[in-house]
């Protein structure tokens, strides 16, 4: 049972660049949103020690303070920024209600998603403490594959997005080394021929991730287990790339929002319109191709361009 009900004109769920963009937008339009951060305020990007691709930074930028810098922007012109984060919908009427922290109920005019998307790891200690470190594990070569120029890595993966990240890769690494699980690759012919082709791309097929090796702050190479053999071997690398997909934060919309087979939320084409009217989505929540951070803060300022035009329809 709620213990208050809340009206707003537009309710953002989640952070990131997509829901501080979005605020930005809705606050500079009178819409005064209402922003709820989430489980990890600020998104992906606050475990991203540099960001050297946003533009506007030459020297390059911090995650943790490139969100704190557009989450003030977005409160200097009245977003109420708050924490908690949604844990359940009902879009079945023509009033959007939000459930926050399971107790707080939210009556919105507009609603716009941005939950983002999380990356899935392998789950190893080490893996997760190199993560953490910030010492050479990523789930992102685009975002991180300009730090291993001219230096060796390894890629676990077997899908479109692991043959696309490993070729990326592969033009700024002297040597690219692919583990794979299974005896073939998840991805299409054109792109597993696309690897295959690369002269320095080394693809090790029935090879677990066994362990992420170092000296405590810094990756300096991988163990993989021969699935058939049972032989373990230790290839020497500065970074360790992990292409096994992300799962969007998208469960609670699923009654009601249109997804695709792996949940992400399909929005119009050239919109960020969902099925829902009055019901929006931008950044990663519903974007796996980019997964970018100006993507992201793109959708975003859609996505409130989208809930004004909606509200001004509803005037």
């Amino acid at each position: 049972m709620s213990d208050s009900i809340e009206k707003v004109k537009c309710l953002i769920i989640g952070s990131g660049p997509a829901g501080y963009t979005a605020a930005i937008y809705a606050a500079r339009a009178n819409m005064f949103p209402v922003l709820y951060q989430g489980t990890q305020p600020g998104g992906q990007l606050t475990t991203t020690n540099e960001v050297e691709n946003w533009p506007g930074n030459p020297e390059g930028i911090t995650g943790p303070e490139m969100m704190i810098n557009i989450m003030e922007q977005a409160k200097r012109f009245g977003t109420d920024v708050r924490d908690g984060w949604a844990t359940k919908v009902d879009f079945s009427g023509t009033v959007h209600k939000v459930w926050i922290n399971d107790t707080k109920e939210i009556h919105a005019d507009t609603v716009i998603i941005s939950t983002g998307a999380s990356a899935k790891y392998l789950g190893l200690p080490s893996e997760q403490h190199y993560l953490q470190m910030g010492g050479g594990v990523s789930a992102c070569a685009v975002c991180d594959g300009f730090f291993y120029r001219n230096q060796e890595v390894v890629i676990v993966g077997a899908g479109d997005s692991a043959c696309e990240e490993a070729h990326y890769l592969s033009k700024l690494c002297t040597k690219v080394t692919m583990l794979v699980r299974s005896d073939k690759f998840r991805a299409s012919k054109i792109m597993e021929e696309r690897v295959r082709k690369t002269a320095n791309i080394e693809i090790l097929m029935h090879h677990d991730t066994e362990e992420v090796v170092g000296d405590g702050q810094v990756v300096t190479a991988v163990k993989a287990k021969n699935r058939t053999t049972g032989a373990i071997i230790e290839i020497p690398a500065t970074g360790f790339f992990v292409a096994i997909g992300h799962k969007p934060n998208t469960d609670i919309f699923a009654e009601y929002l249109t997804l695709d087979e792996t949940g992400y939320i399909v929005n119009v084409p050239g919109t960020s319109k969902t099925n829902v009217e009055g019901v929006f989505v931008g950044g990663d929540a519903a974007d796996h191709v980019y997964r970018q951070a100006i993507t992201a803060a793109g959708t975003g300022c859609m996505a409130a361009l989208d809930a004004e035009r909606y509200l001004a329809t509803r005037e």
